[in-house]
This record gives C-alpha cells, structure tokens and sequence, in this order.
C-alpha cells in the first residue's frame, strides 16, 4: 500500500487484505460502468463513446489531487512512491501493440477479465489470447530483450524532465481533462446520429 505502511498509517498485515478489497471494489466498478461490453470500450476509437476516457482522466486526477493535497498536508512522502523506470523502446513497442489489440478485440487486459467474471465469451476468447501472447512473449524473450532495456530513462518524472513544479503538471492536466471531455461530448454528439 504505497507509503501508508512505512509511514505506520497501517500495519503491514493488512497489505494484502486491503490489495484485495482494492482489487474487488475495482472490478465491481469497471463491471457497474459496463467496461465489460467490447462495444462500450472500443466506442472512444469511433467517437460514439466516451466513457472510458472520462472515466480514466477522472482517476488521474483524483489520484493526482488527492496525493498532492496528502502529501501537503504531510499524510505522505511523495518520494516515497516508486517510480517504473522508463524503457523508451518497450513503452513506445508496448503502447502501440496495446492500443492495436484493444481495437481489434475490444478489452485491454482487465477488461477482459471484467467480461471473464460474467461469462461474456468474447471476453474469454480475448483472455485466452491473452495469455497465449503472454506465452510467446516470454518464450522469445531473450531474442528481444536487448530491445526490451535499450533507452532505459530510469526513474523519471514529467516534473523533473520538464523542470517545472508538480503542482504546475497537475493544474494542467486538468486543464488538458476539461478540454478532452468538452471536445469528447462534441465529437459524440456528431456520432450519434451514425451509430445509433
């Protein structure tokens, strides 16, 4: 749980117990927004949908606001939070592998195990190429590895790549937020008369 646990805000033997309940609570909202229906998901790649893009710009920036306004108020250390390591090559491979594959089958991977807990089959047909992807790229692993760690960034963050603060990077996220869900809501309304 991040910071909470050397901080001593809880013990460190309800690490898994509150990962769980976490874990539980989210699937329960991905399935309540229906973010196990392909159709819904793939909607923001044809304009008729956005929900997945408000719904993921909105956890950005609660999660954004909430730790600054912690970590101001000394309830964190925010450089106790650890940062993945940047591999340029593996994140730029990476994305376009997953944003191809999200549209082509129509769930990223915890979506399609949203559709998996209901019984959806075209869910279970995504989950198990999932894993047989998962399968291969282990398998080929040591063939591709040195393109998996070149351009290793390291630990970095906009704030210290840009030199600006993180109260500035917040504040126009959520400028950048506004904008996406008023331009999202034109672009639907366009659409709308297309799709349905």
């Amino acid at each position: 749980m991040g910071p909470l646990i050397p901080n001593e805000i809880i013990p460190v033997e309800w690490n898994f117990v509150l990962a769980i309940l976490i874990g539980m609570a989210f699937g329960f909202i991905m399935e309540a927004s229906g973010f196990s229906s392909s159709r819904k998901l793939v909607g923001v790649f044809y304009g008729y949908d956005f929900a997945v893009l408000k719904v993921f710009l909105t956890a950005c920036l609660v999660s954004l606001i909430g730790l600054s306004y912690m970590n101001y108020l000394n309830w964190i250390d925010l450089d106790q939070l650890f940062v993945q390591p940047t591999f340029l090559w593996a994140s730029l491979i990476g994305g376009v592998t997953m944003g191809v594959g999200f549209l082509a089958g129509g769930f990223c991977p915890g979506t399609s195990l949203c559709a998996v807990g209901i019984g959806k089959i075209d869910g279970i047909i995504f989950t198990i190429g999932l894993f047989i992807g998962i399968l291969v790229f282990s398998e080929l692993f040591h063939w591709i590895e040195p393109i998996y760690e070149d351009f290793n960034l390291g630990h970095v963050t906009l704030d210290e790549t840009l030199g600006i603060s993180r109260e500035t990077i917040i504040f126009g996220f959520t400028l950048l937020a506004i904008l996406a869900f008023a331009v999202s809501d034109r672009i639907r309304k366009r659409t709308k008369k297309i799709f349905y």
